[in-house]
């Protein structure tokens, strides 16, 4: 017995022994550890980076251009933006058979042209035919040399209806050789027209001559009476087409700050230009020499149609705008405070200071 337990004493030695590892195995399996922890932190470093790299190579572009978490959030905030522009997605485009080209020459001031070029979208649209970019009027009253793409994004007038119309920015060169050799038809349509004019009159004329070129736009599509359809697809192209260009939106924005400066303020369109009354032949207020100045102006314009006016029956039947006379008395009534920042945004007020003498005493910040 004496034997077993000094053997069983001896053999859980050996066991203790056996079971405790010297100091160096144990320095050694944690220098494994650490070297298999290194080499896995690498490795997945270097996947990452290596993945990051064939990202911006391969990956869709919404995703290009994100800043990273190691992006000063400064810097972050300054690209989102223009990455979010980027990334919304298009209208897919409406496919459908070209019955044939709508050119256009728009005229008038801008408020006309930017309505005149509403209404021809919905033309071409319900036509289905190709519209040209509108070509804006350089040759009326105000002599303005721009182009379309001068004050409009031309690029997003075109993406943004792409699942209306189909819209280029110029004829294709096939086609441009037709012009170019007056193998097209040009007309003014009729004024005030419905949409079955423009199918039952115009269509015939594309689908024969391949190429229309519009000549005149004012006005040329009735404002009332027309399906729910075309009176939205009109509003569409005006408030989210229509988009000044970058630079000229800046520009506003820069404006507006310094106007808003002194507090809040009124801008005023008195439509009381010089060619504004001869188109319309009011003259209220005016002098002989004025109404006669005024009559002149009106008959060299060919294009102005009406040419004997009844200014008195005119302004009966409210054709004339307010003078601005009767512009002070209407922000009295509407209890505008005396003191208000009052712009006058319009060209030169025909008469100058002698006809606005009522409404800057009336309101001297004007």
């Amino acid at each position: 017995m004496a034997w077993k337990a000094a053997m069983g004493g001896k053999a859980a030695g050996i066991g203790g022994e056996k079971l405790k590892c010297p100091p160096s195995s144990a320095a050694r399996s944690r220098m494994k550890l650490w070297m298999v922890r290194a080499t896995t932190t690498v490795l997945l470093w270097t996947c990452v980076m290596q993945l990051t790299a064939v990202g911006e190579t391969w990956g869709p572009r919404v995703l290009k251009g994100w800043p990273s978490c190691l992006t000063a959030p400064e810097e972050a905030a300054a690209v989102r933006p223009a990455v979010v522009e980027r990334a919304a997605l298009l209208p897919p485009k409406r496919i459908y058979r070209n019955n044939g080209y709508l050119m256009v020459s728009c005229n008038g001031g801008l408020n006309q042209m930017r309505a005149a070029i509403c209404d021809m979208v919905v033309i071409a649209r319900y036509l289905n035919v190709t519209l040209v970019v509108p070509e804006l009027d350089k040759t009326s009253f105000w002599n303005d040399p721009s182009e379309f793409q001068d004050i409009f994004d031309v690029e997003h007038f075109i993406t943004s209806l792409r699942d209306e119309v189909r819209i280029l920015r110029e004829l294709p060169p096939r086609v441009k050789r037709r012009v170019e050799l007056g193998m097209f038809h040009s007309m003014p349509p009729i004024s005030w027209s419905d949409i079955s004019y423009y199918h039952n009159q115009i269509l015939p004329l594309i689908r024969k001559h391949k190429v229309l070129h519009l000549n005149r736009t004012d006005a040329r599509l009735a404002n009332n009476g027309l399906p729910m359809e075309i009176q939205k697809l009109r509003c569409r192209v005006n408030y989210a087409s229509l988009r000044f260009t970058a630079e000229i939106e800046d520009l506003g924005k820069r404006v507006i700050r310094i106007l808003r400066q002194n507090g809040p303020f009124l801008v005023l369109h008195l439509r009381y230009e010089m060619d504004m009354l001869a188109f319309s032949g009011c003259t209220q207020g005016c002098s002989n020499e004025e109404a006669e100045e005024l009559t002149r102006m009106r008959y060299a314009y060919p294009w102005w149609k009406e040419k004997i006016i009844d200014s008195d029956l005119k302004r009966k039947d409210g054709f004339c705008p307010l003078t601005p006379e009767e512009t002070a008395l209407v922000l009295r009534a509407l209890d505008i405070d005396r003191s208000m920042q009052i712009y006058i945004a319009a060209g030169e007020i025909y008469g100058g200071k002698r006809r606005m003498a009522a409404l800057t005493s009336a309101y001297p910040n004007v």
